[in-house]
């Protein structure tokens, strides 16, 4: 913790000096007190758009990483369903994000929904790839011993599948939360009366950089700890491996 901590105060340091040295107009980049100015001044108004994002963020994480297990154990048990559907998937995630939110935005409305619905579909691929990965990566010897031991599909997918699985599901769902903080932003930039994202293009639409740094640092902070907490898991449930 210390040496990002003195890499960050140094960072803070060159920002403030280039922003006087090079009289950079606050309109163009603020410097770093005046954006924690803004946010002192703007405290509430930061704090509660910031965790309407987290909060669509994390709904869209588990819907999301739910569906893409789910549809990845589909794949494993059912070659037809994975020849079927994969490539939608794959489809899916050359699509540019951007294109998809206003058609999210008219089918879901403006509310929290249509950005759970963006949060979603970007944590979705990540989850996927990893999980059909570690589920069928497994073994041979194993899956004969438990073969010979007259293991039902439960207990094969419980004991193995499942539990070899999870290192790559935590590695995929580590990435998935810092997207799924991304889609919920992009999805607040196409249409919305609340969230981050909405703080950002009005503070755009005025000119008010130093409140649009704030609010981005302040999500950029959650979404921090949302990779936090997914890693302290991470390092409870696979306690077998070195978790970085």
């Amino acid at each position: 913790m210390v040496v990002p901590a003195a890499a960050l105060v140094i960072i803070l340091a060159l920002w403030e000096a280039a922003v006087v040295v090079f009289d950079i107009k606050k309109i163009i980049l603020p410097a770093p007190h005046e954006i924690a100015l803004a946010f002192v001044r703007n405290w509430s108004a930061v704090l509660s758009e910031t965790g309407i994002t987290i909060f669509e963020s994390v709904l869209g994480f588990a819907l999301g990483s739910l569906v893409a297990f789910i549809l990845a154990i589909m794949f494993v048990y059912s070659e037809t369903i994975r020849l079927a559907v994969y490539p939608y998937a794959v489809a899916l995630k050359s699509t540019p994000l951007i294109a998809i939110a206003p058609l999210l935005v008219l089918w879901f409305g403006n509310g929290i929904l249509s950005k759970i619905v963006m949060s979603s579909l970007v944590a979705f691929f990540p989850v996927l790839v990893n999980s059909v990965a570690g589920l069928t990566s497994i073994d041979p010897e194993a899956m004969d011993l438990m073969r010979s031991l007259s293991a039902s599909q439960w207990q094969i997918f419980w004991k193995i599948r499942f539990m070899h699985c999870l290192p790559a599901l935590f590695s995929a769902l580590k990435i998935a939360s810092s997207l799924a903080v991304v889609g919920a932003v992009i999805g607040e930039f196409t249409g919305s009366i609340r969230g981050i994202g909405h703080l950002i293009n009005t503070s755009s639409y005025y000119l008010d950089t130093d409140l649009m740094f704030a609010g981005i640092v302040m999500v950029s902070l959650g979404g921090i700890l949302f990779f936090g907490l997914v890693s302290w898991i991470e390092r409870r449930l696979v306690f077998w491996q070195e978790v970085a």
